[in-house]
């Protein structure tokens, strides 16, 4: 297993919010021995001079030969947090989002590659569920803010 600490940068991310039922697709979290601590939805980083929107369409078609159409409905937060006793600082968009192809909400789970080869798995999973294991959604206060947002089932039309 590859360690992994946040870089001593602001780093950009872009992750999508693709709903079935009231299973949320997210990836697990590890930490240094490998225990899943959290999940959180899929997506990646930003590069330099690419747009938001461009970047996670790119990072799904990546990680999983995926299409997805984003939806009009988006917000931004600040991710200011410690792993492992470093300081990671990101700002993250966050897209409703949904699947082009219809047969990847009959996948149960997925498997995909990160860009630095580590192997990832995403599921289906309902906050609640999430909740009852007693694990993370990262980032920290991605829960309160769908739950307090009427749109986190109707998040609104596709815009591409």
């Amino acid at each position: 297993m590859k360690l992994w600490r946040p870089a001593n940068i602001i780093t950009v991310k872009a992750l999508a919010l693709i709903w079935q039922d009231d299973a949320l697709l997210l990836t697990d979290i590890h930490d240094d021995s490998g225990r899943v601590t959290g999940m959180r939805p899929l997506g990646g980083t930003v590069e330099f001079a690419e747009p938001w929107r461009d970047a996670l369409q790119r990072e799904f078609l990546e990680e999983l030969g995926a299409r997805i159409s984003l939806l009009d409905s988006h917000f931004v937060m600040e991710n200011i947090y410690e792993h492992h006793g470093v300081t990671g600082h990101e700002v993250v968009f966050f897209c409703h989002a949904h699947f082009m192809d219809s047969s990847f909400y009959k996948k149960e789970s997925f498997a995909f590659k990160e860009s630095d080869e580590t192997d990832g798995t995403a599921k289906w999973i309902s906050l609640d569920e999430l909740a009852a294991r007693g694990l993370e959604l990262y980032p920290a206060g991605l829960t309160e803010r769908l739950a307090r947002r009427e749109t986190a089932r109707n998040p609104g039309r596709i815009l591409s």
